[in-house]
């Protein structure tokens, strides 16, 4: 069995994908604005993504923008049947690459053909509505309008299932009198833990929780705990904070990025690591 297979599988939408799979954020240039530097190194991370057994990848058409949606196509297309693709919409670039709400409907349906254009889809499977109330935590305020809009693009086929990215309980509640809402992604990681309560709720309900920043995206993780426990155990910090979140709840699934094979590789061998209950009561402790 791989290392990717030991994760074990969750369920999203109607498909059941692989706990580790991969986020698609950083294969844009600097700041997620432009083309990468290498285009060649970012397809090239995608096929072995795949070839490693990941059948989940997240992205949005404002990564870039396009840019990282017209990778997956060149480097992807035609998809494997079992490749579950989740994008993001209610954000738009700026030419200073500032992040833009975008919430009318005129701006949400054109962001879902344009993620079905630059994809080279008929359909998008999961479409995970992106709350920008403040863009860099959870904040109060209705999504009702923007939800109805992916609620009659989802009765006219253009999209299967409806998430919710960067929001609260409150939003997921009023969300659920909408649509059915089929995941929940949110910033989550060893250090940052404001979600616990509501990560255990939705595990009850058999919804799918994925942390973005799994790995403190644009700050690293840094702890010296995380960095004798990888010692101990012959791994690297950010294999072991991957393996605490697999072991945190079943209904986690991973999406790190990378525009690194070798990093990749690494990111998916965490799959494969054990930790003692020791050992994840002394990884607890980095967030008390």
């Amino acid at each position: 069995m791989s290392s990717i297979d030991k994760s074990g599988t969750f369920s999203l939408g109607n498909r059941i994908v692989k706990r580790l799979g991969y986020g698609a954020m950083q294969l844009a240039g600097r700041g997620v604005f432009g083309p990468p530097n290498d285009r060649g190194a970012a397809l090239a991370v995608l096929r072995e993504a795949v070839a490693s057994g990941v059948n989940h990848i997240d992205t949005a058409d404002f990564y870039g923008p396009h840019v990282t949606n017209q990778i997956i196509r060149e480097a992807l297309a035609p998809y494997r049947d079992d490749l579950l693709i989740v994008t993001k919409v209610g954000a738009r670039r700026g030419e200073d690459a500032s992040w833009i709400p975008a919430f009318s409907g005129k701006e949400l349906t054109q962001a879902v053909h344009d993620n079905l254009r630059n994809l080279g889809l008929e359909v998008l499977d999961v479409v995970n509505l992106r709350s920008m109330f403040d863009a860099h935590h959870p904040a109060e305020g209705s999504l009702e309008a923007p939800l109805t809009v992916l609620a009659d693009l989802q009765r006219k086929g253009l999209v299967r299932h409806v998430g919710l990215s960067n929001v609260t309980a409150a939003q997921i509640a009023e969300g659920r009198r909408i649509c059915e809402i089929v995941c929940v992604q949110n910033l989550y990681n060893l250090a940052h833990r404001a979600d616990d309560t509501l990560i255990d709720d939705l595990a009850r309900q058999g919804v799918a929780y994925v942390p973005f920043f799994p790995l403190g995206g644009f700050t690293p993780l840094q702890s010296s705990t995380l960095s004798d426990v990888a010692g101990r155990l012959g791994a690297t910090p950010m294999q072991v904070a991957l393996a605490w979140l697999l072991r945190r709840a079943p209904n986690i699934l991973l999406i790190p990025g990378t525009a690194s094979v070798t990093h990749l590789r690494e990111n998916l061998a965490a799959g494969q690591l054990t930790l003692s209950p020791q050992t994840v009561a002394e990884l607890d402790r980095i967030a008390a």
